[in-house]
This record gives C-alpha cells, structure tokens and sequence, in this order.
C-alpha cells in the first residue's frame, strides 16, 4: 500500500530499458510520487531472516556506523544482521572486480560502491527509511555519481544494478519489495555455493537477475544493464576461487557488448583483434600442438595486458609500468587472478606494488 502524502520518485536509471517503463515524471514535468512500502509495526525475523532487532533512534541513526540491512524511522527499529564472513563478502567483492575488468574493455569506467546506503527521505528533508545493499553498481558514475555519502531516492540518479548476497538471509521476504517501489532498475540475489547452516534447505545456490517492468520485477535470465551476461554466468564467476580463463571470455564480450551499445572503447581494441587473429593463423600454419601452446600464451598475455591497463587506470601510468615488469614472467592464471584482486582492493600504488613484489621474489623497482 502507497503511504500518503507525495514523495519524489526515484531518478531514472542510466540503463537504456528495451520497453516502456513506468515513467520518473509526468507530463507536466512534475516528480511521479514513489510508491513507497509502508510498515505498520516492528519488522520481525520471518522479514529479515539472520537479522536481529535493535532500536536506534532517528537522533542516532546519522551517527551509526554499524551495518545494517534495514532501518525505519516510524518504529526507530534497525535490522542488523550477523557478522560478515569470507562467503558472504567474496560475491560481492568479485562483482567489483569483474566490472573493473569489463570497464577497460569497455573504455569508460564502472564504480561499485560496496554496502552504501540507499535512503528515503520524509517531507522535512530527515531520514525516513535506510536500506543496505551488498553492493551497488553504476555503469556511468563520471555522470550519475550520487552527490554525498548515500543513495538518495528521487535526488540521486539510482544503481544500474543493486546486489544482494543471502548467505544467511533472504532478500526476497522484504527487501525486494521495496526496491521495487523505490524502482530500482535491476537487483542480483546470489545464494552462494557454500551452504550456511542457517540457510533454509529449499533454497538452491545460483542468481536469480529480477528486472523492472512497468508492472513491476520480472525474473530474467540475462541481465539488462551488462547485456548478454546470464544468470549463470554470473553466479559461476562470483563462486570461483579464481578468475577462470572462461570467466575472462566472459568478461570481454560483455565489455565488447557495452562499448557497441555506448559506441565507445579502448584505442587499442583494433590492434588486439588483429593481434589475435594474427596469432590463430600463425597457430594454424605450425599446427595443432604447437597453436594450443600459442593460444594459451596469447591469453596469458591478454590478462597481463588487461591488468597492466587497469593498473593505471586506478593508479596512473607509473605504477603500471613497474606493475608490468613485476608480472612480465607470471604464467600462472591463478597468480594473475591474484594481482586483479590485489588491483582492486589495494588503496594506493604502493601497497599494490609492495604486495606484488613476492611474484617475481624482489622488492617492488624503484621509481623513475
């Protein structure tokens, strides 16, 4: 049931929808008001399985720095769920990773913004309901990037695609229904493949993508914002203890898929194509044994060279030179993988290169 009163709705999303959705604004120009749901009592644990109760007044709720999965200002109530493990973080965390690898074949960057808020605001300006993703993904943040430290709904252009790991929860007794009236474009729910003991034994591992239709979230196999992506693919990539050379297929053609869709990419996308083309019918001409060798070699390369141009999208041209000689002799895909994680979870040039100096068993090279 809508509450009453108008609230403005939700900015539309960046992504391109293939069909008429319900629309962020009225003819006259006026906000459409967000159909928010409402919550007459207390939320309980058959809404937020795993999570626990809590009360934090809309005083404190500003200065809580715990968190949480839920809050709502009607019952000062906070849902706050068990602490966080190496299975619930990994999903997410590799989402991050895996878009920051089809952002440099795409050539324009992708952010991900972890656990930040998505808020609702009432008719004064104060916090009226607090949601927390477990991660958040904008395909165009040099446009769309929120203005402050949360998500604000119909202030703030929303995520292209919101994720929800329920390792132990399950996003779709409450959660889902309120991103859907706040119009969220489209939401991930991954069940990881290790089972935690409180997860309900009909619930399967796997990724179900819902996206928004003007009659609400329909289940999809494929995703709408990373065209071509399915279901499938996503949650074997989010589960592997490392990036497979499968996964980074995957990830190119996505990331080819969105340059066609933007009709923008890297300079240097020609010159892999022929270089990849040069090496198959080089491959062909020696025959099959020594072209199989060749290939890996090539892939090999390729990952180098995608983790070479991330590095200096994220840490300039310097650290990725001497990034590049600290990797030039690593054929190991896993080692590799490695260094993508360290890429993106390292906050500075130098603590990425201090934690990749042991591949090559030497301190990282000195500055130039």
């Amino acid at each position: 049931m809508a509450d009453p009163g108008t609230i403005p709705a939700p900015a539309p999303s960046s992504t391109p929808f293939p069909e008429a959705a319900t629309p962020s604004r009225t003819a006259t120009g006026a906000p459409v008001a967000a159909e928010d749901v409402t919550v007459a009592t207390a939320p309980d644990a058959d809404a937020f399985p795993g999570c626990r109760a809590i009360r934090i007044t809309s005083e404190e709720i500003d200065d809580y720095e715990g968190r949480i999965e839920y809050w709502d200002a009607a019952t000062e109530t906070a849902m706050v769920c068990e602490g966080v493990s190496i299975y619930h973080e990994h999903p997410s965390q590799r989402l991050a990773q895996m878009t920051a690898l089809i952002a440099v074949t795409r050539g324009s960057p992708i952010d991900t913004f972890g656990s930040a808020d998505l808020l609702l605001r009432d008719e004064h300006g104060a916090p009226r309901r607090i949601l927390e993703a477990d991660q958040s993904v904008y395909l165009y943040p040099e446009r769309d990037r929120p203005a402050g430290p949360a998500m604000v709904v119909g202030e703030d252009t929303l995520p292209d695609v919101v994720v929800e790991v329920d390792h132990t929860t399950d996003a779709r007794r409450r959660k889902l229904a309120l991103y859907e009236s706040w119009k969220l474009p489209e939401v991930w729910v991954e069940v990881p493949d290790v089972r935690a003991p409180s997860r309900a034994a009909n619930r399967g591992p796997g990724v179900t993508i819902h996206v928004l239709h003007p009659d609400g979230y329909r289940p999809s196999p494929e995703s709408r914002a990373f065209p071509g992506w399915t279901a499938a693919e996503i949650h074997r990539a989010m589960n592997e203890p490392a990036l497979s050379a499968e996964t980074m297929s995957v990830l190119e053609r996505v990331g080819r898929a969105l340059r066609d869709r933007d009709g923008a990419g890297p300079r240097d996308a020609p010159f892999l194509r022929r270089t990849r083309a040069a090496s198959r019918a080089e491959g062909r001409a020696e025959g099959r044994a020594e072209g199989r060798a060749e290939g890996r070699a090539e892939g090999r390369a390729e990952q180098r060279a995608l983790l070479r141009r991330l590095a200096a999208s994220r840490f300039g041209a310097g650290a990725a030179e001497r990034l590049a000689e600290l990797i030039a002799g690593v054929d190991d895909p896993a080692r590799l993988a490695e260094v993508g994680d360290r890429i993106v979870a390292c906050a500075n040039a130098d603590e990425l290169l201090e934690r990749c100096s042991s591949l090559r068993g030497r301190r990282p090279p000195a500055p130039r």
